[in-house]
């Protein structure tokens, strides 16, 4: 099962790198209108109702996968068939550099409204009053976090734990992004969701960032600076997770992350990430570029876990 399982992860990794998200019925999105309807019926400010929630959304997401898994383990074509759809399902690497690309053309070529009306896809801050840096920086750090959270962390589960680890990390993401966040609503309600993300994204977001410092060189950086970012800044992030990424993609890439954020209305200041000059538009697609050589990385490294033997 190794092998298809392996099989799998590369083909749904060449179908993402291909066609994007599917076009519609696209299984995550049904995951959170479902989960939505649940939140209905379990949500109460308390951290209880909150831990209810999302054992039972990931617990359901996890045993399809279970079954899944079983009905396939025997028949190696349906394995790696449903392998191969469901990693496609889960990743989000090429939808990522399509919306980050578009938010850079539309500023290099002067059009910010077009571009702050696009970043919303990317972050959840104010784009309103962001100016060309301020857009680029916005993009970076968003294609930094989301190439660990949409790339290396489902491939990772994928190869420990198959198809349950595909679907079930992508559930416990999916919550982290509905409820995870400090808001009023959600800072009891929320705290298991972004909670069980943290920990899913420990050893993924610490990948990614290796990753990202040894392909560094691909976008003219130097690993040492990226392995730096990493060890001195990454620390003082809010995010155990996110800034580890963060911090060495502004190292590879010489520029520095961070600073001040606006979330309705809300002035968020984070640590200051890199030691370069803030990011410019022409950044952007090194980004990307940086991206797709981490997602390519997490691929190796998935198939290597995958086919290492066993005792």
């Amino acid at each position: 099962m190794s092998r298809s399982r392996a099989a799998g992860l590369v083909l749904g990794y060449a179908a993402d790198r291909l066609l994007g998200d599917p076009a519609r019925w696209h299984p995550v999105a049904g995951f959170g209108r479902a989960t939505a309807a649940l939140e209905q019926r379990l949500y109460a400010d308390r951290r209880g109702n909150g831990a209810a929630f999302t054992s039972v959304a990931v617990g359901a997401a996890a045993l399809g996968g279970v079954l899944v898994e079983r009905r396939t383990a025997d028949h190696p074509a349906r394995h790696v068939l449903a392998t191969a759809v469901t990693t496609w399902a889960v990743l989000g690497g090429r939808s990522l550099g399509r919306e980050a690309t578009a938010v850079g053309d539309h500023v290099l070529a002067g059009d910010l409204d077009a571009a702050r009306h696009r970043v919303r896809s990317l972050v959840g801050r104010d784009p309103r009053a962001l100016d060309a840096d301020q857009l680029a920086r916005a993009v970076v750090e968003s294609v930094a976090e989301n190439t660990s959270d949409a790339v290396v962390a489902p491939l990772w589960w994928g190869a420990v734990a198959g198809v349950p680890g595909l679907v079930g990390y992508r559930a416990v993401n999916t919550l982290d992004a509905m409820v995870g966040h400090r808001s009023d609503r959600y800072r009891r309600f929320g705290w298991a969701s972004a909670r069980l993300d943290d920990v899913a994204n420990l050893v993924p977001a610490r990948l990614a960032a290796a990753l990202a410092t040894v392909a560094s060189p691909l976008v003219g950086g130097r690993p040492s600076a990226a392995w730096r970012a990493w060890r001195e800044d990454a620390p003082g992030h809010p995010s155990p997770n996110a800034g580890a990424v963060e911090a060495a993609f502004a190292g590879a890439l010489g520029v520095r992350l961070g600073g001040v954020n606006h979330y309705e209305g809300v002035m968020d200041e984070r640590v200051r990430l890199g030691d370069g000059t803030p990011p410019a538009p022409a950044d952007v697609p090194r980004s990307v570029r940086l991206a797709s050589a981490v997602g390519a990385g997490a691929l190796v490294v998935a198939a290597a876990v995958t086919l290492r033997p066993r005792r």
